[in-house]
């Protein structure tokens, strides 16, 4: 594939948006925590710190915090560092691998998992990785040094994490660019209707009502969010905005894959995300169901 055609608009975050889940579809999943309980990690928001954060080491709370960006530090604390009295990074990455393998293949099938098209998936989306950049992406970067697994299905999650971690760093520059914090990130987000619904933000993000109410008037006081939670119409030009710089800073894995590479992969990726949201990867309660 070359990169020499222009991508129509809006083309990186519409695959990402397939990409995306794939990756996802493991944190929601028995088999991770099983495999963390296998390493003494019973807490599940102690695992899913562990596991996204093991690629960057031992790290403390501060450094999860910093790259996670929308939960409370004071949850991060509860499980950061003592997590790491309990097992190793390499150990929890070696987890999250197997943990990966058993729920794709229960999800999608054999067939799907050892079919050509995961394996183009998995070329593909390789491909545009190598246009991703380690410079102020500490997610991205510190995953970008972990070996690409054998298995098609594996090299596909592997490089569906990088082109996932590679937005996300660049969604975070964004945010604070836009005088964002965590809580007010998920605040805006949660009013546009898309993405986790407010039930499952307070279950796994460590935020009281009190602190979600506090945020809310912060964001009034900017007239961002009206008296009933909505966003203003500055609201949402705020987060079309933030979207569209999140965009900006995640083109060159996609301008690098070249707009045939990209169709092809957001093709493939709707198929695999479609199967496996099928299956039932993720909670109706994410989505307010």
């Amino acid at each position: 594939m070359t990169s020499s055609s222009a991508l129509p608009e809006k083309a990186g975050r519409t695959c990402h948006n397939v990409v995306n889940p794939f990756h996802s579809t493991h944190y929601f999943a028995p088999e991770l925590s099983g495999e963390m309980a296998k390493l003494g990690i019973e807490n599940r928001s102690a695992g899913y710190f562990a596991c996204r954060g093991a690629a960057m080491g031992a790290v403390g709370p501060g450094t999860i915090t910093a790259t996670f960006y929308n939960f409370k530090h004071e949850l991060i604390a509860q499980h950061v560092p003592h997590v790491w009295t309990l097992t190793t990074p390499q150990q929890v990455l070696d987890a999250r691998l197997r943990a990966a393998d058993a729920t794709l293949r229960r999800l999608l099938g054999a067939e799907a998992v050892e079919s050509p098209e995961m394996a183009e998936a998995a070329k593909l989306a390789l491909r545009a990785a190598e246009g991703c950049t380690r410079q102020a992406r500490p997610l991205y970067a510190a995953h970008a040094d972990l070996p690409v697994p054998e298995a098609p299905h594996l090299a596909y999650w592997h490089a569906a994490t990088l082109l996932r971690e590679h937005r996300g760093d660049g969604h975070l520059i964004a945010l604070l660019d836009a005088e964002l914090d965590g809580l007010e990130a998920l605040v805006t987000h949660t009013a546009t209707g898309r993405g986790m619904s407010h039930q499952a933000i307070m279950s796994t993000r460590g935020w009281s009502e009190e602190e979600w109410q506090e945020a809310q008037e912060r964001l009034r006081s900017r007239g961002l969010l009206d008296t009933a939670g909505e966003l203003t119409e500055a609201g949402i030009l705020l987060r079309k905005e933030l979207e569209r710089t999140t965009d900006r800073l995640d083109q060159a894995p996609y301008e690098h894959l070249g707009a045939e590479g990209v169709a092809r992969l957001t093709e493939l990726a709707t198929g695999f995300t479609t199967t496996a949201m099928n299956a039932g990867a993720f909670p109706a309660v994410m989505f307010g169901k």
